[in-house]
Order: structure tokens, then sequence, then C-alpha cells
């Protein structure tokens, strides 16, 4: 690979990166609308806060793996370059 193919291989790999964090958020998203339609804001430690809390934290592990495939990628590339 030369350097001038590096950055278009880059920025593709950053956007399918970006894609899927935007598709994980916007189903997580529905999620909690879907949540929030059905089950009663009760009190606040009731199965819809439980619910919301865990998607909330599948949406954090979700954009923490995502950025460490990134980061991965762009330390692979790197290295290959040098």
């Amino acid at each position: 690979m030369t350097r001038t193919e590096q950055p278009v291989s880059v920025d593709r790999m950053m956007d399918s990166v970006r894609d899927a964090e935007d598709s994980g958020l916007e189903a997580v998203r529905k999620f909690v609308d879907t949540v929030n339609g059905i089950f009663p804001d009760l009190s606040e430690d009731g199965p819809r806060r439980k619910i919301i809390d865990s998607a909330f934290k599948m949406t954090e592990e979700l954009v923490a793996a995502s950025t460490n495939l990134a980061e991965k990628i762009m330390k692979a590339l790197t290295e290959e370059v040098d």
C-alpha cells in the first residue's frame, strides 16, 4: 500500500465505524421509545428504569468496542506504512 492510498482506506474505515455506531444508537433509541410506550413510569427502580439502564449500558459497550476496533485498525495501518 502506498502512502497516497492510506487516507482513502482510513476514511472508509472511519465512515464504516461511524455508520455502525449511528445504527446502534438509533436501534437503542427506538428500543427506549418502545419501552417507554409499553411500561408505565411507576417508580425510579421499576422494570422500565432497569430496562432503559440496560439499554444505555449496552450502548456504552457498543461504542467502546467500536472505538477499540477503530484504534486497532488505525494502529495496524500506521505500522504498515512505517
